[in-house]
């Protein structure tokens, strides 16, 4: 039996990086969380080989003292906290002491810094946990680490590495990260002596588009909502950017990139009825807390986070990105006049958190939003419309004909919209259902001759068993016969649709989930399956009222630029779009 020994510095060390280095980009992590705390204005990244052969990590922050050096690369070593109170409200990015002595213990590290104050800089030079002696230096005030040929002592974790694309990818995924989070810092990248990246110095909007790309800044819809210790800002893309993978979703704590279950429940939960099958939402969202209330402490890694309060996280969360989505085809996107000012905590914050930096103009103003509509003459439609308002042209223009039964075409300032009459109806019933069963107000509507129709015993003792879940959900269905049904009062919104076909999809609801299901948790799906067989269908002629007055209703409903599963109910086709199509002007 071997005996119990104690493990050398060095294998502790080792044995540390593998928690804390796993790959180039983990290390790249925890230079630029040292650079971002040290204060700096301008950090340059250079890699080799992605990232492999070398890490260098330059900037002009604050800088370390010399007699500090050697302590900066031992083990639970750290200027960032000193007592239990310190680590139970962490407002720095790094704090645990640990990162620089795990990187030394695996790859050649020379650590260059100068104090605005100081003659000289110095360096500091380790290989394979082991620390050489302090040297004068020519060097900037701030620091430089530079990190050459990583697991050079340790082949076997060598060996796990990926190619130098994908090492690379990573290393620029985290330096995307970082960048986002402070926009105020200018960054630049290299790889293998290439610029890969240079952004100045700037703010949100701007940065955010320079990460995310034009599509995501023109889909994008900003946020600012407030409440006492929760701030939550930045930008969620439109239901109609979406993407197939979760690769632009970046969520910040405190200007700390985070993966949390509560957060991406809340924005899941809140695209939930604007997504469309397997595609997942785009956003870049900062969420302000009191340090006190996160315990960032859980990870060696330092990215997944516990709130104190996940319930009202949640709930703050949801609805104020609910509410950046429910704007209607006649609303214009959000912005603000008056964001905080830079260094504002949200009220009952004891610090502004990290990374919250905010623009001096609004938010909205800064990305290119759809043009102003302009003013021109009706068409011969808007006589159609009386409450237009003279010459003033609806967001959605005005009717100009049906195509195949299943598109309305209309005329806006823009130009040409496309409109699928079905799903942007079943948007406008399902949302009016929402409200009038929340606000305990769904109307039921007598039918002059009952709907019968035959069906199996179990729903017969169905609807025998649910009477008040059927009334509360604007039904009166009464038996027949033991094999027989008749439905004498739906929900108005509904009473034009197939009344049999609606009545069983109910039912089957209230067989497989029970009533309290249905009314809760299973609620919205229900009420989306009651719209779509309430909606008007394909394939109906509409008249010239009846169009505009669906555009009309779409231009008031939340989320009427999707259906119920998430597809687009319209589409805009500009002028310019036009004119380019027929070659005009080239």
């Amino acid at each position: 039996m071997a005996s119990i020994r104690i493990l050398t510095d060095t294998l502790i060390s080792q044995i540390a990086a593998g928690e804390v280095v796993e790959r180039p980009a983990s290390v790249l992590k925890e230079l630029l969380e040292n650079s971002l705390d040290a204060g700096a204005s301008t950090i340059d990244v250079s890699l080799a080989q992605g990232g492999v052969k070398q890490i260098r990590v330059s900037d002009n922050g604050e800088g370390i003292d010399a007699d500090d050096l050697p302590l900066a690369l031992a083990r639970h070593a750290t200027s960032k906290i000193a007592t239990l109170d310190d680590l139970q409200q962490v407002r720095s990015l790094g704090f645990r002491g640990e990162a620089l002595a795990s990187i030394a213990s695996v790859a050649r590290l020379a650590l260059t810094s100068r104090l605005r104050d100081a003659r000289h800089a110095s360096t500091l030079r380790a290989e394979g946990g082991q620390t050489g002696a302090l040297q004068p230096a020519a060097h900037a005030t701030g620091t430089t680490a530079e990190v050459d040929d990583l697991y050079f002592n340790t082949p076997a974790r060598r060996k796990f590495l990926r190619t130098e694309a994908t090492e690379f990818s990573h290393c620029e995924e985290v330096f995307n990260r970082a960048a986002l989070s402070r926009c105020e810092v200018a960054f630049s990248l290299r790889h293998n002596g290439r610029v890969i990246s240079h952004l100045a110095a700037s703010d949100p909007p701007r940065r955010t588009e320079a990460i995310l790309g034009a599509e995501f800044a023109a889909a994008a819809r900003p946020i600012m909502e407030q409440i006492a210790g929760l701030q939550l800002s930045g930008f969620v893309a439109s239901p109609n950017y979406t993407r197939s993978s979760r690769d632009a979703q970046y969520l910040f704590v405190n200007g700390r990139f985070v993966r949390n279950k509560v957060l991406t429940h809340a924005l899941r939960e809140a695209y939930r009825d604007v997504l469309h099958g397997d595609r997942h939402p785009a956003y870049a969202l900062f969420l302000a807390i009191d340090p006190a209330a996160v315990d960032v402490n859980v990870h060696p890694a330092k990215i997944e986070v516990r709130f104190r309060d996940s319930h009202a996280v949640h709930q703050f969360v949801y609805h104020a990105v609910s509410k950046a989505l429910a704007a209607s085809a006649g609303n214009a996107p959000v912005a603000y006049a008056a964001p905080l000012a830079v260094g504002r905590a949200p009220a009952g914050m004891t610090q502004a958190p990290l990374g919250i930096a905010q623009p001096a103009t609004s938010y909205g103003a800064m990305f290119r939003e759809a043009r102003t509509a302009e003013h021109m003459p009706p068409p011969a439609g808007a006589a159609l419309n009386p409450s237009a308002g003279g010459s003033e042209i609806p967001p959605l223009g005005y009717a100009l004909a049906q195509l195949h039964g299943v598109y309305i075409l209309a005329q806006n300032a823009q130009g040409l919209v496309l409109v699928d009459m079905h799903a942007a109806h079943e948007r406008i019933v399902y949302e009016r259902l929402k409200s009038a069963l929340d606000a305990h107000t769904l109307a039921m509507q007598k039918l002059l001759i009952p709907v019968t129709f035959n069906t199996d015993r179990l729903d017969v003792a169905t609807v025998e068993e649910n009477q008040d879940a059927l009334h509360t959900l604007g039904f009166d269905v009464a038996p027949l016969s033991p094999t027989a049904l008749a439905v004498r009062a739906v929900p108005v919104e509904l009473a034009a649709g197939n009344i049999a076909g609606l009545a069983r999809a109910v039912l089957a609801d209230l067989r497989e989930y029970g009533a309290s299901r249905v009314l809760t948790e299973r609620r919205d799906e229900l009420l989306a399956t009651m719209a779509c067989h309430g909606a008007v269908r394909a394939n109906r002629a509409l008249g010239a009222a009846e169009m505009n007055a669906l555009l009309r209703d779409m231009e008031q409903t939340e989320r009427s630029g999707q259906c119920n599963h998430g597809r687009p109910t319209w589409y805009q086709m500009s002028l310019a779009d036009l004119d380019k199509l027929f070659l005009r002007g080239q």
